[in-house]
């Protein structure tokens, strides 16, 4: 066991309250690809602003289905991986007090977490950009899925947009602000999986430092933030969960 995932262990053995800040690097065992990994990011070849804004939305919601689509097929099909679930174990057994993610995915939820915080909002319902009421979007997707454009809402016939965070948007209040009171509250915040490259979720480990909090980063990239973490552990997401949930298996709330 190397130094690094000693010190980690011995980091969660000792809080008495563990935030969790996860981001797309979770899930890409589970088939989502991330937005900025070497390989795979979908933003490598893609300008984010061109199709993932909100005024990019507005001006050709097509060229946003269409970029997200095989997204939304690969995460139709996905299941939670390990590491979903021992972050889930792990707040079973009162080592981990909530989850911060930046994912859409609902995978989280899928794998027993239960104090899930989503910052970047999620797939599981539309909003009409008129007249602002919210629907399931199980058959937006399909539709998506199909290759057709979404239904319009049936209410006023304007546009549906999936409840998913886009470039520009305010990100939901309840969310962000339960976030960063559990981020003030945390003796130890666990980073798993996120480059640390967007704001606010970026903020987050430095405003638990500057509470006093230890924070852990767990990612196989670097960082801009790794030089100011107490531990970073450049390893597999899954593995290194999997090494914490077994590590603290012992331990109660």
């Amino acid at each position: 066991m190397g130094k690094p995932l000693q010190q980690a262990i011995a980091l969660l053995r000792m809080s008495s309250y563990c935030v969790a800040l996860t981001g797309a690097g979770i899930s890409t065992r589970s088939g989502i690809p991330d937005f900025r990994g070497d390989h795979s990011g979908l933003w490598r070849h893609t300008d984010p602003l061109s199709v993932a804004s909100i005024w990019a939305f507005h001006d050709d919601s097509r060229q946003f289905y269409d970029w997200i689509r095989p997204v939304i097929v690969k995460a139709s099909i996905a299941r939670p991986n390990p590491a979903h679930c021992a972050l889930a174990e792990m707040e079973r057994a009162g080592c981990v007090k909530a989850v911060i993610t930046q994912n859409i995915d609902s995978l989280h939820q899928r794998a027993g977490s239960r104090r899930v915080l989503e910052i970047h909002g999620h797939a599981r319902t539309a909003t009409c950009l008129d007249c602002h009421r919210t629907l399931a979007a199980d058959a937006l997707w399909a539709e998506i899925i199909a290759g057709r454009l979404p239904t319009p809402c049936p209410y006023c016939g304007g546009p549906l947009k999936p409840d998913v965070m886009l470039f520009g948007e305010p990100l939901p209040y309840d969310a962000i602000s339960a976030a960063q009171h559990e981020t003030l509250m945390c003796d130890l915040m666990l980073v798993i999986g996120t480059s640390l490259e967007v704001m606010p979720a970026a903020d987050l480990p430095l405003l638990a430092k500057r509470r006093g909090a230890h924070v852990i980063v767990v990612n196989l990239s670097h960082t801009p933030l790794d030089d100011q973490m107490d531990v970073v552990i450049h390893a597999d997401v899954v593995n290194t969960l999997q090494e914490f949930r077994r590590a603290l298996a012992g331990k109660s709330a």
